[in-house]
C-alpha cells in the first residue's frame, strides 16, 4: 500500500496505519499463496527522487523508518508467523543504504533495459540474489486495440494510441527494440504481435540466466501480471484476461524443471535446472538446425541436477553455422521433457524460409507442421480462450498438438496461425 513516494509519521497518520495493517492482515494471513509480507515497494530509493528528500535525506530516513517500524510491529503483533522483509528492493533489516544493483544480498529491482533502452543481454551483466521486479512493454492484443481504436487509429503514433501509452518514451523503446532484433513488419497487426514476441523473449533471457545461477539467484518476479484498462504495459495478461506471448512463455521457462542457454565467451553453456525437492537426472540433446529446418547431431550428455544449477554441456561458437540454430531437448529421470530453440545472432540476421505451415483441426485439438524452420508459431482463435501453448518453434517432422480452451464451452472457434516469416518478410 505503500509505493515510490514520501510519507509522514505524524502519531495520527501512524494511528491509521496500525489500525490498517491490524485489519489487513487478520483478513488475509490465511491464505496459503503469502510468501512474504513486505512493508513497501520503492521508498528507500524514493529518497533519491525527491527534492525535498534529496536535501535532508535524514529527517525523510527517520520518518521513513518510523512508518516501516509500525507496519512491521503491528503485523507481527497481529500474525507471529509472519514472514517480513523491510521493502522492495531491500538489502534488509535496518540497511537502508541504495541497493537496487547490490548483487550480494537482499533483492534487486532491475530496470536497465527498459527505461535505459538497452540490449537484451544487458540482463546477464547483473546478478541478484532475488529479482523482485523487471519488465519489458508489449502492446495490447488486437482484439483489445480494436475495443478502444478505430481503423484509422490503428498506428503507434495515432494519438488515440499515444493516448493507451503511459509511459514516457514507451513506444520509442518498443520501436527501437524491433528494430535491433527483427525485420520490420508492414502491418500494423504484425508489429502488435512482433511486440509480444519481444516482450517474451527479453523477460525469457533474464530469467533463463538468473536460474541459471541458482543458488545465488533464488528468484524472480517479472513486473506485470495484468492491467486495468486497455494500454500499452509490461503485463502478460491483456485487459479482460487474455493470455500474451509472455504469458504462455512464461509457463515454459518457468517449469520446475528446465534447461537454459546461456552466451558465454566462445559458446553456448546449456545449463539444467531443478526446483523440485529431490534431485533427477537430466538427459540433454543438443542438435544444430538450419534454416531448412534439417538437424544435425551436436552432443548428448546426462547430468544429475539438485539444489543447483548444473553445467549439462557447452557448445562452441564454431558449432554452429551462421545460418544455424541451437535445438535442445531434455528427458528428466522423474518423467520431466522440454525443448527450447536459441538463436546465436538477432533474428533479422536469418534469411528464413516459407515455413509451410499446415493446421489440421479436430474440434479445438490442432496439429500444426511445417516444411521449414518457423519461429514463434502463434495460434490465433476468433473466439476468447486461450492454448495450453503458443509461440513456439517448428521443424518438418515435428508436429505440435494444441488444445484451445474457449471461455464459453460451447463456443465453435475458427483459428488462423501466425509466425516470424510472414509477419517480417516482404512477398
Amino acid at each position: 500500500m505503500f509505493a515510490c513516494s514520501l510519507y509522514p509519521s505524524t502519531p495520527a497518520f501512524l494511528a491509521e496505519v496500525e489500525a490498517e495493517v491490524e485489519e489487513q492482515v487478520a483478513r488475509l494471513q490465511h491464505h496459503a499463496c503469502l510468501a512474504l509480507w513486505c512493508g513497501d515497494n520503492e521508498l528507500v530509493g524514493a529518497f533519491d527522487w525527491y527534492k525535498e528528500s534529496v536535501e535532508n535525506r535524514d529527517r525523510y530516513l527517520v520518518n521513513y523508518d518510523r512508518l516501516n517500524r509500525t507496519v512491521e510491529t503491528t503485523l507481527r503483533r497481529t500474525d507471529p508467523t509472519a514472514t517480513w522483509w523491510p521493502s522492495s528492493p531491500s538489502l534488509g533489516p535496518l540497511d537502508f543504504r541504495d541497493g537496487w544493483h547490490v548483487e550480494g544480498q537482499g533483492d534487486m529491482h532491475f530496470w536497465s533495459v527498459w527505461h535505459e533502452n538497452r540490449a537484451f543481454h544487458h540482463y546477464r551483466d547483473v546478478a541478484p540474489r532475488f529479482c523482485s521486479e523487471f519488465g519489458f512493454q508489449s502492446y495490447p492484443s488486437m482484439d483489445v486495440v480494436e475495443s478502444f481504436t478505430a481503423p484509422e487509429d490503428r498506428n503507434i503514433a495515432a494519438p488515440v494510441f499515444e493516448s493507451h501509452q503511459k509511459n514516457a518514451g514507451g513506444n520509442e523503446r518498443i520501436a527501437a527494440t524491433m528494430f535491433r532484433y527483427f525485420r520490420w513488419p508492414e502491418r500494423f497487426e504484425d508489429f502488435v504481435w512482433l511486440s509480444q514476441v519481444q516482450q517474451s523473449q527479453a523477460i525469457k533471457t533474464a530469467v533463463t540466466h538468473w536460474r541459471g545461477l541458482k543458488p545465488h539467484c533464488m528468484g524472480t518476479l517479472y513486473w506485470q501480471l495484468n492491467d486495468t484498462w486497455p494500454v500499452c504495459s509490461w503485463s502478460s495478461l491483456d485487459y479482460g484476461g487474455g493470455w500474451k506471448l509472455l504469458h504462455y512463455a512464461a509457463k515454459e521457462f518457468f517449469a520446475p524443471v528446465t534447461v537454459v542457454a546461456v552466451p558465454e565467451e566462445g559458446g553456448i553453456a546449456l545449463k539444467a535446472v531443478n526446483d523440485q525437492p529431490a534431485p533427477i537426472a537430466l538427459t540433454v540433446t543438443a542438435h544444430a538446425v538450419n534454416l531448412a529446418g534439417v538437424t544435425r547431431l551436436l552432443d548428448q550428455a546426462t547430468v544429475q541436477v539438485a539444489e543447483a544449477a548444473e553445467v549439462a554441456m557447452r557448445v562452441e561458437d564454431d558449432a554452429i553455422a551462421p545460418d544455424e540454430m541451437l535445438a535442445f531437448a531434455w528427458t528428466g529421470s522423474d518423467g520431466s521433457q522440454g525443448s527450447d530453440l536459441h538463436a546465436p545472432r538477432p533474428w533479422k540476421a536469418y534469411d528464413l524460409l516459407p515455413p509451410g505451415l499446415k493446421m489440421h483441426q479436430d474440434g479445438n485439438r490442432l496439429t500444426v507442421s511445417a516444411k521449414a524452420l518457423a519461429l514463434f508459431v502463434t495460434l490465433e482463435a476468433d473466439v476468447p480462450g486461450r492454448f495450453d501453448r503458443n509461440g513456439f518453434p517448428l521443424t518438418p517432422g515435428h508436429p505440435v498438438e494444441v488444445t484451445f480452451h474457449p471461455d464459453d464451452p460451447a463456443a465453435k472457434a475458427r483459428f488462423t496461425t501466425r509466425d516470424l516469416h510472414s509477419a517480417t518478410v516482404t512477398v
